[in-house]
């Protein structure tokens, strides 16, 4: 007895046609998957956009509120209401207060006095800051 051969003609275009239907299918359903990426994509940007506008709504209807701006201008610019007494208070002691934080001061004086005492010490002709400080 002959014994037959396990691959047919039959099964052998079986085997075809479901390659070229796997083959004809493959680039559609990569390019869905694609565009549903791109699409989840887009529906994140949009509702950061949204909530971006709402902020932004929320700001502008702030300082549509005119007790919003006197607020406003009270505590960042210190505006003072016509009639009120205003205080400005300053702390001399913020340097003693970083010490004790542990910040130490620069042993450099302010720019200012830098460029003071160089204008001395060109005035009288000594040429360097060191024989301003003398």
């Amino acid at each position: 007895m002959a014994k037959r051969s396990q691959l047919t003609g039959r099964a052998a275009i079986l085997a075809v046609v479901v390659c070229a239907i796997a083959m004809s299918l493959a680039y559609p359903v990569r390019e869905y998957v694609a565009q549903r990426r791109q699409i989840a994509q887009l529906e994140e940007q949009q509702a950061r956009a949204l909530q971006r506008l709402r902020e932004l709504e929320e700001r502008r209807r702030m300082l549509e509120d005119p007790e919003y701006i006197k607020r406003l201008a009270k505590e960042r610019l210190h505006y003072c209401e016509v009639g009120a007494k205003c205080y400005v208070v300053f702390n001399r002691n913020a340097g003693d207060a970083a010490e004790q934080k542990g910040e130490k001061k620069s042993g450099r004086p302010a720019w200012y006095i830098t460029l003071w005492r160089s204008v001395e010490a060109a005035d009288r002709g000594g040429g360097t800051v060191e024989a301003a400080e003398r």
